[in-house]
């Protein structure tokens, strides 16, 4: 018997997002006969796609299983996509709601999850649902770059944001993983993450096409116009997506710690990409002169509102 509920009410079927409508099918079907673990473990021994390994390996989860979540609390994840972090924040949390834009991916959240009484999943785009409840937490997991195809408005990276924060209690915090416009990978020879052109983010998306991605400075302004005051910044590396370590500006490496094993993403390495110079060599100056967080690959920020 499913225990987590799914809700259709706000679904709007002319918006889309898929990393493969077969693919995500296929998942559905596989999670219905069968329990979540074994689903996972088939889909991942037939196909090791990025998109498989983002949505379902469990390192996904490295993220945020550090963070000091109270079982007392509550929290809305923006994007849930196939619940790579749902079951940890149900985990972690007495009541998780996630809104994930299309039927099947909510879908595959809410099964991947069924176990999870205290787990309720919408349908929808996050303009459209109505909520009757503010929360904790909000979390924005490779999601605001995003903002600018599913939010209708002349500025809508803000307007997101001012949005996820209408959800949120006094005091309570926003959480959003994006990520760098400068990071080091796109320097030496990545593609940028999602349209795949080289030096996109770098030289400010020329080619505007509704997908964009920040610098700390922009981020902290975007933050800070929303009306977030207590900002903090943590440096996922090699990237959020696939951690292996997170730093903060209290905590950066040092010339002596040593993280060139961790350098390329898992991500990278099925993405176009040519080697202009060597990531680890060109890491090591950049920490000597204390620029890291400037150039790292990925932002974790915690913001919230002093009262």
């Amino acid at each position: 018997m499913q225990k987590s509920k799914l809700i259709l009410d706000f679904l709007d079927e002319e918006q889309d997002y898929s990393d493969g409508k077969e693919m995500e099918e296929k998942m559905i079907k596989s999670l219905k006969s069968s329990n979540s673990q074994e689903a996972i473990k088939k889909m991942c021994e037939v196909d090791s796609s990025c998109p498989v390994l983002t949505n379902l390996s469990p390192d996904r989860e490295n993220l945020l299983s550090w963070y000091p979540f109270n079982r007392n609390e509550s929290l809305l994840e923006i994007g849930s996509g196939w619940g790579a972090l749902t079951g940890l924040f149900c985990e972690k949390l007495g009541k998780v709601t996630a809104i994930e834009l299309t039927k099947r991916r909510s879908e595959i959240t809410a099964l991947r999850n069924k176990e999870r009484a205290n787990l309720t999943v919408i349908a929808g785009n996050t303009s459209r649902v109505v909520l009757d409840e503010k929360f904790d937490y909000v979390t924005s997991v490779g999601i605001l770059e995003y903002a600018g195809i599913y939010t209708k408005s002349a500025n809508p990276y803000l307007d997101f944001l001012k949005e996820l924060k209408g959800f949120l209690k006094d005091n309570g915090t926003i959480i959003i993983a994006i990520e760098n416009k400068f990071g080091l990978k796109y320097w030496s020879g990545s593609a940028e993450d999602h349209n795949g052109d080289f030096f996109e983010s770098i030289q400010n998306y020329p080619t505007e096409r509704g997908v964009r991605t920040f610098g700390k400075k922009e981020m902290t302004d975007l933050l800070v116009s929303v009306g977030f005051d207590d900002i903090n910044f943590y440096y996922p590396l090699p990237d959020y997506r696939f951690p292996v370590e997170i730093f903060s500006d209290e905590y950066l490496p040092t010339i002596n710690h040593n993280i060139r094993a961790g350098i390329s993403s898992l991500s990278d390495f099925q993405r176009k990409k040519i080697n202009l110079f060597d990531n680890r060599l060109a890491s090591d100056n950049i920490i000597m002169n204390e620029n890291f967080d400037f150039f790292a690959n990925s932002f974790l920020i915690f913001a919230k509102e002093k009262k």
